[in-house]
């Protein structure tokens, strides 16, 4: 860290000097590469606010970033700041090959080490698209200075013959009666031009959706801020009330270990059971706490997912979109239907307590989007926890997402050994599948894939989709969108490629689920496992031998772990998130 002459750390222009082993040299060259740059030697006595510019021409979520940059010098400029941009990795779900979340970790990387590295006394993070909210605050927890999440905010919605449609659930709808027959070619290509309707994130409970109401929830973002859509005033308002606050957040000293506190993460959990958000939230929830020591505990989370009902109706498991969220009061109307079951302690970016900004919320209004607790879109949390010796660290299901009446199943195992395998055969008319087998998918787990695809979401066999067939029980140790919905277990822990029980399953295998109980079950012995495991070697495909997949492959940990590198986790555990439920 560099020091004035007094000792006490630099700010500004005059922090983190490059280290040439004499730091006037190294101020004097950095103020003369600032005059080439237009300023002034006014721009050395002035706090930095850095501005993470995460904009690009393959990420559509972020195309209202430059009107949010723009908003957020001017709040920074009118609380007496400098504002500067820097740009970092961006990453959009739909062109990251082969997938985002194999990039995450090296997002959040960039993140820190620009953060550490440039003269910033605060960073405005802004993100959007799924993977980079999560990225964003893993970099800014273990950089440690003062930080504020701002999101880019959803799409707005669109139209297809009279019916209001928005991404990405209605595309996985509609790609499903394509599938199975019930609409043509023509009409497919129409809806795809309407699915869309502006810049802006996924406008349902996806995952970044749900982030963007996690962040608000941990009180990293400004009360309010997760719900605007992309291209709104309110949207503008809230980037100019972003950066005039991250000002003020230098002045009070307030740093992201302040924030991000165990009460922080529990009432962050609360918020993504009672919005019923995606089920990636909790994978990247676990990567954000590792980063301050803190370890995920499932059983305690479901513990809590049982005691708090989903309450917010939106898609995938209600009919609303975020715009309806925002215009019945956003993330701080949930906060008061949740008030009894929350830390109101907890400290929030405004310096204030989450309990002094409740008592200062607008006032309900009759809305139909944010239930009351006693009337509740679903009595339990929107994700439930399963273990069992399928699963013996853990999987996850989206509850209140999937079918009721598949939530206690018994079936068959279809297998699938790899994604390779399930595009081959899936749709064989000759392949031995019904509506009661259970479709299971091995090796798409944070190694297998590697980097845990989305590829939970196994498409019904069209031979089944013709008959009708909406729903099957499906399993795997991947991921799937959170827009998704279904009867899918994911994140089945140890994953199939380091030998979990998932690589042992062999077709016409029976499989238990049973939600009531949390139980995941292969109905095969003790004894015929062993055997199995004997005669199937481990790591029989060659490991990638240089790069960025080295690294990824070397380190990252499991979904339960947060799928982080383990040499980016604090090297002090402080113990469990949730702690007591």
């Amino acid at each position: 860290m560099t020091t004035t002459g007094e000792g006490t750390p630099a700010t500004g222009m005059r922090s983190n000097l490059v280290n040439y082993g004499d730091p006037e040299f190294a101020l004097f060259l950095r103020k003369a590469f600032i005059k080439g740059a237009g300023y002034t030697e006014d721009v050395l006595d002035r706090m930095v606010i850095g501005i993470v510019d995460t904009e690009s021409g393959f990420n559509p979520c972020h195309g209202n970033m430059p009107q949010l940059i723009e908003a957020v010098k001017r709040g920074v400029m009118l609380a007496g700041g400098l504002p500067i941009t820097f740009p970092t990795i961006s990453i959009h779900e739909s062109f990251s090959h082969p997938t985002s979340m194999l990039l995450r970790n090296l997002m959040s990387m960039d993140t820190e080490e620009m953060i550490r590295a440039l003269p910033v006394d605060a960073v405005v993070l802004i993100g959007g698209c799924d993977k980079t909210v999560p990225a964003q605050l893993m970099g800014a927890a273990s950089a440690n200075k003062p930080a504020i999440q701002l999101v880019t905010g959803s799409m707005l919605t669109g139209s297809h013959r009279g019916r209001r449609v928005g991404a990405c659930t209605d595309c996985r709808a509609f790609w499903g009666q394509y599938r199975a027959q019930e609409i043509d070619d023509a009409e497919i290509t129409e809806v795809n031009g309407r699915l869309v309707g502006s810049v802006g994130t996924c406008s349902v409970a996806g995952t970044a959706s749900t982030m963007a109401c996690v962040a608000e929830a941990l009180g990293i973002a400004l009360p309010g801020s997760a719900t605007p859509p992309a291209v709104t005033a309110d949207r503008m308002r809230v980037a100019e009330l972003t950066g005039r606050r991250a000002v003020e957040m230098v002045e009070d000293g307030l740093t992201v270990d302040r924030i991000l506190t165990p009460e922080a993460f529990e009432n962050a959990l609360r918020v993504l059971l009672a919005v019923g958000g995606s089920t990636n939230a909790l994978v990247h929830l676990a990567a954000i706490a590792g980063r301050l020591g803190y370890s995920l505990d499932l059983d305690l989370f479901d513990r809590m997912s049982k005691e708090t009902p989903v309450l917010v109706n939106l898609k995938p498991a209600g009919s609303h979109y975020m715009e309806d969220l925002h215009r019945a009061g956003g993330v701080p109307r949930l906060l008061q239907e949740l008030r009894e079951m929350l830390n109101l302690d907890a400290l929030t970016v405004t310096g204030r307590t989450l309990g002094e900004e409740l008592d200062e919320a607008p006032a309900p209004f009759p809305q139909d989007v944010i239930r009351p607790r006693s009337e509740p879109v679903y009595p339990a949390g929107g994700i439930a926890v399963l273990r069992g010796n399928l699963a013996p660290n853990g999987a996850i299901i989206k509850q209140a997402a999937a079918a009721p009446d598949l939530l206690e199943h018994r079936g068959r195992a279809v297998v699938f050994e790899n994604m390779a395998d399930l595009s081959k055969r899936i749709d064989d008319e000759s392949l031995d599948v019904t509506a009661d087998d259970i479709l299971v998918l091995k090796n798409i787990g944070p190694i297998g894939a590697p980097g845990m695809p989305e590829a939970g979401y196994i498409p019904i066999p069209k031979k089944v989709a013709r008959q009708g067939v909406k729903d099957m029980v499906r399993i795997s140790d991947g991921r799937m969108s959170g827009t998704a919905a279904g009867t899918i277990v994911l994140h089945v822990s140890p994953e199939a490629a380091i030998g979990g029980p998932l690589k042992y399953v062999h077709n016409g295998d029976m499989i238990r689920l049973s939600v009531r109980d949390g139980a995941l079950e292969l109905e095969v012995s003790d004894a015929e496992l062993a055997e199995r495991a004997e005669l199937t070697p481990i790591g029989t495909d060659p490991a990638p031998a240089r790069g960025y997949r080295k690294l990824y492959i070397d380190q990252v940990t499991q979904a339960e772990e947060g799928c982080d590198f383990r040499f980016l986790q604090a090297e002090t555990s402080l113990g469990t998130v949730p702690r007591t439920v």
